[in-house]
């Protein structure tokens, strides 16, 4: 599990996130739209998730805020189930407002479902999907995504600002 066992220098990881945002906006208009609305995008360019009954997934990403990187964080979640697989895929949180924002600074450590409210946009909802009609504090946009495995899911999920 390459994002997961293998560390990335701040350089690969600035790289692959430009190549990621890429993929996303070309994918959906919605977030294409939503970029400049947001105050601050944290992007995992490839997450890579595997299991036989016991699961987990995680990747490195960084948190880009007024055209720069703000700090870089790692996304780890561990699961328990009836499930089966491996699959990479790559996710972005768009935080629109600026506590929400706040929030990511000031936790060390952050669960998703125990601060702001996260919306994740499925392919479906980003096609109705205004800068208008979004209200949330936090959206979960997913691409690039390779493999056999149902479902993906944030809940549970940490987020932890690392050093680079």
């Amino acid at each position: 599990m390459h994002g997961i066992a293998a560390a990335k220098t701040a350089a690969e990881i600035d790289r692959e996130t430009q190549r990621a945002l890429n993929i996303l906006f070309a994918q959906s208009p919605a977030a294409k739209a939503m970029k400049d609305k947001a105050k601050g995008i944290l992007v995992f360019p490839e997450v890579v998730k595997g299991a036989l009954i016991v699961g987990g997934q995680g990747g490195e990403g960084e948190l880009l805020a007024n055209g720069k990187v703000q700090g870089y964080y790692n996304t780890i979640q561990l699961s328990v189930g009836l499930q089966a697989g491996a699959q990479k895929y790559g996710y972005a949180l768009f935080f629109m407002t600026d506590e929400a924002l706040q929030w990511l600074y000031d936790t060390d450590g952050w669960e998703v479902g125990s601060g702001p409210n996260v919306v994740v946009i499925d392919q479906g909802a980003a096609a109705s999907a205004t800068t208008t009609s979004l209200h949330s504090d936090i959206y979960a946009f997913f691409f690039d995504m390779k493999g056999l495995m149902a479902g993906i899911d944030l809940q549970g999920t940490k987020i932890t600002r690392v050093e680079k």
